[in-house]
């Protein structure tokens, strides 16, 4: 299934993208897609509803991030190869955990803000991990069965906040509008293998990511082991698991994001985003 949110910022409403590409809406079955929600056994309510029998939403609604108010916002860094090669990095030896803070949360298709006193925001198209029942050291065996699905992100990045300023990276990553997600909630049964996903980014038109997950350092199922050893992990929290080559840093010379530039991005069977940049 492709569960969704769309409606005013903060007004959302849950909804199902139906086999013909019409939302059904949900909030006759549920009250959001969130913490409350995200779970098999609503997954498996939704999934016995003959969708036609739901009501169609009219219109061309704003469509929201896809999950409702995460608890957290957990991010990889360098865990593609390739990614790590282009910024002169080394591949960890361990995955490299930050946080986006949760206030970052916005559609997939609402205007990006450029922060006050930036000169290197950058993208970075990543493959979205949604918990979908408690993860509290898991086994790296077992850990699939934590995850309620999948989503688009774009770990949105400000260079030289995160890097040639002292402290984390957390505050090169967490400016208002700097993590789109979704459009969809992709249900883990639809996704066969998230190793093995094509994924790609534009701006203005020219394709700079063109990669895949199969490059991914540590994957989906290892990730959500070991994350799990130091956090729990709770329904509705995202992974964002990281990015492949591509992104403006890596460049020669080095592109960033200037407001009025377009950002189109998408991974196979996620379905894609599209962004124009504005300055906050």
């Amino acid at each position: 299934m492709k569960l969704l949110r769309y409606g005013p910022v903060g007004a959302e409403k849950p909804g199902l993208l139906d086999a013909n590409g019409t939302i059904r809406d949900l909030s006759g079955v549920i009250a959001d897609l969130d913490a409350s929600t995200i779970s098999q056994e609503t997954f498996d309510k939704i999934a016995a509803i003959d969708a036609t029998t739901l009501p169609e939403v009219s219109g061309d609604p704003r469509i929201g991030a896809c999950v409702g108010r995460p608890g957290k916002f957990v991010c990889i860094g360098l865990n593609y190869s390739d990614h790590a090669a282009e910024t002169g990095m080394a591949v960890p030896p361990e995955p490299v955990i930050f946080f986006k803070a949760t206030s970052a949360v916005c559609g997939p298709y609402d205007n990006v803000e450029i922060p006050r006193g930036s000169e290197k925001s950058d993208w970075e198209v990543e493959l979205g991990v949604i918990i979908g029942k408690e993860a509290k050291y898991v086994d790296e065996a077992n850990a699939m069965d934590h995850v309620a699905g999948y989503c688009v992100v774009n770990d949105l990045s400000e260079r030289a906040f995160q890097i040639e300023r002292s402290g984390q990276w957390v505050k090169g990553k967490s400016a208002d509008t700097f993590g789109p997600v979704g459009p969809y909630l992709v249900t883990r049964d639809e996704v066969k293998d998230p190793q093995n996903l094509p994924m790609w980014l534009t701006v203005n038109g020219h394709k700079y990511q063109n990669g895949s997950t199969k490059t991914m350092v540590y994957g989906v199922q290892f990730l959500i082991h070991y994350l799990s050893q130091f956090m729990s992990l709770q329904p509705g929290d995202i992974i964002s698991t990281g990015t492949p080559p591509g992104v403006g840093m890596g460049q020669k010379p080095q592109v960033y994001l200037k407001a009025g530039d377009v950002m189109e991005l998408g991974i196979e069977g996620m379905g894609s985003q599209k962004q124009t940049t504005v300055q906050a």
